[in-house]
């Protein structure tokens, strides 16, 4: 089982593309077994990555609680079609948790749509969102939790979860121009709701961490 437990960190290990998806075979073949060892690596994988997707999303701590346990039920049920060479295991994993979210915001009546409208980002989009210490971060946690719903996910993969555009991207089920554009549209309204007061919290906006993992 050492093989499994080297994938905890999420590591493509040796080989390149080709590395990461006998890697991720292997440890999805493993859980689809039953094998405690690969459940525990994949748990220890994505638990992170899921509970913040959906803490921003939902913008509800025992909700996001609650999708959480869903998406692993689901996962352990589905296993057996993920496909490694279409996506990275934890990018499978993420999107079946946020389409979770997706129907409970559904079920509160919140709206998706509206603002996922590809468009030129901005001059001013090429710096990163600094979060600050205590009751500074506890604002700008705020002000992202009043963004529109992809706008809050979008900001959560590639800031807070730091994926790679392309990688995040594919968890929204959208082209990586679309969400360069909801990273600008984001940082765009998080700079301009604080920017009077607590414009000292900003270090400016960026696009993202990278394209390509």
């Amino acid at each position: 089982m050492r093989p499994v437990l080297r994938l905890v960190s999420g590591s493509p290990g040796k080989g390149g593309e080709d590395g990461r998806i006998a890697a991720d075979r292997a440890l999805a073949h493993g859980v689809e077994r039953g094998d405690r060892d690969a459940v525990a690596a994949l748990t220890a994988r994505c638990l992170p990555l899921v509970t913040g997707l959906a803490a921003r999303t939902l913008r509800d701590p025992i909700e996001a609680e609650d999708v959480a346990q869903d998406t692993f039920i689901k996962v352990w049920r589905r296993i057996a079609q993920y496909h490694p060479e279409r996506a990275r295991l934890e990018t499978w994993v993420a999107r079946i948790a946020l389409n979770l979210c997706y129907d409970r915001l559904r079920k509160r009546g919140e709206a998706l749509m509206g603002d996922d409208t590809p468009e030129l980002a901005a001059s001013d989009a090429g710096a990163d969102v600094s979060l600050a210490a205590g009751d500074d971060a506890r604002r700008v946690r705020a002000a992202v939790a009043a963004l529109p719903v992809r706008q809050r996910a979008a900001l959560e993969l590639c800031h807070f979860q730091e994926l790679g555009n392309i990688q995040a991207a594919a968890v929204l089920e959208i082209s990586v121009e679309a969400l360069e554009s909801l990273l600008a549209r984001g940082r765009r309204a998080l700079k301009a709701a604080l920017s009077d007061e607590h414009g000292d919290l900003l270090a400016g906006l960026t696009a993202g961490h990278g394209g390509e993992t």
